[in-house]
């Protein structure tokens, strides 16, 4: 069965090549190594195992236009629209989540905030060489003591004449010590909360700027994540995004993005599951019968079904109103909050129908469970996601324009 047909009323010709394209590469240049890429990952001491496997994908990734996938042409970016940003991180979950969390911070979350709210010169300094792969891009929001209240941060930003002094630490960075840019939240104005935040384009080869790995994840093992500091880093006025005092509405415009993002991964990770169930279903035999004709197993395949479609369907909604320019904070919302527990329990449920192989990496799926965990945190608590979609059902919250919204996909202007 074709898991991803019948979504006519959404793609395109264009959409299906691409995914066909996607697939091609991640099977053939991901899969076969990413369980040796997961173990070194788990336990190397310094991390260059990672460092070392990850950057050679990165630029193959460039070189297939998928690092700018919908970023327009002239600004070095493939030209596709933002349904196409879903297929990639769809495709590229099934596989593994590590590449996928490329795109959310790289794409997502860095290069479509440089999109929406960049100078032109800023665009054509760090976007173009962004969008087709010559460059890497990360995203600085989380502190130690500081995630989804992001408003608790200590990271200052002092204005120092035509310049700005940073200091600060984030934590739990995807690319830390791999990226080339950083687009990185600080307090310009302490007092005035989120109106005191700022956004800068930070290069990691200034003065002051420095990285670390995390060690011991859960999940994701074979992606680098980890810290970033900045003391005294002094960043140009010129690298300021947006107005100052705009930080925290470019990091909420953002994260529309990056959940955005996160919400197809999880979608490609359900189908993952999905198909790794009805393999293994339809070959172990239990009671002189393949176990794929008991009655609970074909239960927990019917709710992955259930799952990867309305999860796919919310995803699609929400890349269809950031093509028409619309504002979709709720729907991107409700989109990552179902497809991130979806896959959660469709991970959980494949270990169940593997039942003692799906204790070990020997199959897929225990790497899938422990990769969701993750999604169900990252780019806005499960929590989180909820109480927003209580807010705007009782009317407490609105998706009103912002100053400078993402721009509505033109096939005419980027291609």
């Amino acid at each position: 069965m074709d898991f991803t047909s019948n979504y006519d009323m959404f793609l395109n010709e264009s959409h299906d090549m691409l995914r066909q394209t996607v697939r091609d590469f991640a099977e053939k240049e991901i899969a076969p190594n990413i369980r040796a890429w997961d173990r070194s990952g788990a336990h190397a001491d310094e991390g260059p195992e990672t460092r070392e496997h990850i950057r050679p994908i990165l630029m193959r990734m460039g070189e297939l236009g998928l690092l700018g996938i919908c970023i327009p042409a002239k600004y070095g970016g493939a030209g596709m629209d933002y349904l196409a940003l879903a297929i990639v991180c769809e495709e590229l979950e099934r596989v593994d989540s590590a590449m996928r969390v490329v795109m959310s911070v790289h794409t997502g979350l860095n290069s479509l905030s440089l999109l929406q709210w960049g100078t032109e010169e800023q665009k054509q300094r760090y976007l173009t060489p962004q969008a087709s792969g010559k460059q890497l891009a990360a995203y600085c929001l989380t502190e130690p003591n500081s995630g989804t209240d992001a408003v608790a941060m200590h990271a200052t930003a002092r204005r120092d004449g035509d310049s700005y002094i940073l200091n600060g630490e984030k934590i739990w960075i995807s690319l830390s010590d791999i990226a080339d840019n950083f687009l990185v939240m600080a307090k310009t104005d302490p007092d005035k909360g989120a109106r005191g935040i700022t956004a800068f384009i930070v290069e990691r080869s200034w003065d002051g700027v420095s990285s670390y790995p995390i060690h011991g994840k859960l999940g994701v093992r074979a992606g680098n994540t980890g810290g970033v500091v900045f003391n005294d880093v002094r960043a140009p006025a010129a690298n300021r995004l947006g107005e100052e005092g705009e930080g925290f509405k470019i990091a909420m415009a953002a994260l529309d993005n990056g959940r955005y993002t996160v919400a197809a991964g999880a979608t490609g990770l359900i189908q993952a599951c999905l198909e790794a169930s009805i393999r293994y279903a339809q070959e172990r035999q239990t009671f002189g019968a393949p176990i794929a004709e008991h009655q609970l197993v074909k239960r927990m395949i019917s709710h992955m079904v259930r799952k990867l479609d309305t999860s796919r369907l919310l995803v699609y909604r929400a890349g269809w109103m950031k093509n028409k320019g619309r504002r979709n904070t709720r729907e991107t919302t409700l989109a990552k909050w179902h497809a991130t527990s979806s896959s959660f329990e469709s991970a959980d449920d494949a270990i169940q129908i593997h039942g003692a192989y799906g204790y070990s990496d020997e199959y897929p799926v225990e790497r899938y469970l422990r990769n969701a965990r993750g999604a169900i945190i990252y780019e806005g608590t499960r929590e989180l996601q909820e109480l927003l979609q209580a807010d705007f059902a009782l009317g407490l919250r609105e998706n009103k324009p912002l100053r400078q919204e993402l721009p509505a996909y033109n096939p005419a202007e980027w291609e």
